[in-house]
């Protein structure tokens, strides 16, 4: 029976008499182990032998500072995606931190940043055009581009990283330093309609302007910096916020006065006192 999976105990006496055996009494029946063999012990993995060599895909699995598998995370994100992220940073309504769900991204900062750049060279040279029309030949000037590639580049990488190391320094925890990039990288997009309409001579109305951008971008990112902020104590996120706010309105200031300087305090060409009739007269071209 034992190959049926059965074992047979049969109760025998002192005097070897079997005595009653009705099988129903005296016969045990119990489960045998024989088919079911226990388990054996597994001997541990080489990767638990600290000199044993690790295995592929662990190397396959990291990323390294100089792969470029390591930057290409930070790209992960299609073209509607952050087509979307635009909408929102242009038309708020909810916390830009949500929208992104824990995948900010530097591919939409770094391309905004750029048209930022080329666009503020291009509408500060019909600037720089108008405003020395009629006064000789006129040459272009490249320092614009160099000036807004350091202007842009230069306040939307270190001004997040500077802002990271502070929250860090004070105990927020909830600071990431990607995070604060792509906020500020999608913070310049109000710059590009800006620059579209700031290249006119009429002074007021690029002064107008330029600080509707300023207050747009600022408000942006006050909004959504200031959950991340206020986990420090109350006086230092004050503080936090307007040097936030201050540091923005120096950039707006640098980009009313580099690339739109010909009603600006520090233009060289010396203007007509702001006379309207003129300078509509001269963008007609009458």
């Amino acid at each position: 029976m034992a190959n049926r999976g059965y074992d047979v105990v049969v109760d025998v006496d002192a005097e070897g008499d079997l005595g009653h055996t009705d099988l129903q009494e005296d016969l045990e029946f119990h489960s045998s182990n024989f088919e079911n063999p226990p388990p054996r012990t597994k001997l541990p993995s080489s990767g638990s032998n600290p000199f044993s060599q690790p295995n592929n895909d662990t190397f396959a699995s990291k990323r390294f500072l100089w792969s470029l598998s390591f930057y290409a995370q930070f790209f992960d994100v299609d073209t509607a995606e952050v087509l979307r992220r635009c909408r929102t940073a242009l038309y708020p309504r909810s916390n830009f931190l949500d929208v992104l769900d824990g995948n900010p991204d530097l591919y939409g900062p770094f391309w905004i940043a750029t048209t930022v750049v080329f666009i503020l060279f291009l509408t500060g040279t019909i600037s720089q055009y108008l405003a020395y029309k009629g006064q000789g030949h006129f040459e272009y000037d490249f320092t614009l581009l160099s000036g807004a590639s350091g202007l842009i580049y230069g306040y939307t990488g270190v001004i997040p990283v500077a802002l990271w190391g502070v929250l860090r320094w004070f105990g927020s925890e909830g600071a990431n330093l990607l995070e604060c990039l792509t906020l500020y990288g999608y913070a310049n997009l109000i710059w590009i309609p800006v620059a579209l309409i700031s290249w006119s001579p009429i002074t007021i109305l690029n002064y107008v302007f330029v600080g509707v951008g300023f207050v747009a971008s600022a408000l942006f990112l006050v909004r959504n910096l200031y959950p991340v902020v206020s986990a420090t104590d109350q006086k230092t996120s004050k503080v936090l916020v307007i040097v936030v706010v201050a540091l923005h309105a120096g950039l707006a200031i640098a980009i009313k006065i580099l690339f739109f300087a010909h009603g600006s305090p520090v233009s060289k060409k010396e203007t007509t006192g702001g006379d309207d009739k003129n300078t509509i007269e001269m963008l007609l071209g009458v």
